[in-house]
């Protein structure tokens, strides 16, 4: 697929199929989410699969609200992505590289999913990423190392029906402006 097709045609995906996906093809998705750029290279995004359904539904009854339960529960792969913290906009010796203090791990993080998001897509997956859960709830449930955090969820899997038609999108007359 070429990039603007996968663009294009990337949709949030919250409904999948049964058939698991097989681990070759997430490793895939995880190692081309590996080249998203971050600050000085520091790569600080990490991924935790969970595929035990017991673990899928604890974190169903307890960690999401009921939305976001409804698409979790009918996933065969939730993919956990979790950061390194204070290393991306930090200098070595632990300050603030810019006003964003560390703000700029979450830029960071959201460059690196929509990368996995992107790389799922051309390779047949679907996936949505999700921000609304009990962060420490879960970071807790998961024993999320210390010196980490959690930082989306993401469901992935076979899409259950073709993506649809895109909403509509603004204009580039609404989006850029030159001074």
């Amino acid at each position: 697929m070429e990039l603007q097709e996968a663009i294009r045609t990337r949709r949030s995906v919250r409904q999948f199929t049964d058939e698991k996906v097989p681990h070759a093809l997430l490793e895939q998705v995880v190692e081309l989410a590996s080249w998203a750029p971050s600050w000085k290279n520091t790569q600080i995004s990490r991924y935790i699969a969970i595929e035990d359904p017991a673990v899928l539904a604890e974190i169903c009854a307890h960690y999401v609200p009921e939305f976001n339960a409804r698409i979790i529960g009918g996933c065969k792969t939730l993919v956990v992505q979790t950061f390194v913290k204070a290393r991306s906009g930090f200098e070595r010796d632990g300050s603030f590289s810019t006003d964003r203090e560390d703000g700029w791990q979450h830029y960071d993080c959201g460059i690196a999913a929509q990368t996995f998001a992107l790389a799922a897509h051309d390779l047949g997956l679907g996936s949505v990423i999700l921000g609304i859960f009990d962060r420490k709830g879960l970071e807790e449930y998961l024993q999320i190392p210390e010196g980490q955090e959690i930082m989306a969820l993401i469901p992935v899997g076979f899409p259950a029906a073709p993506n649809g038609a895109a909403p509509k999108r603004k204009g580039v007359e609404d989006l850029l402006s030159y001074r």
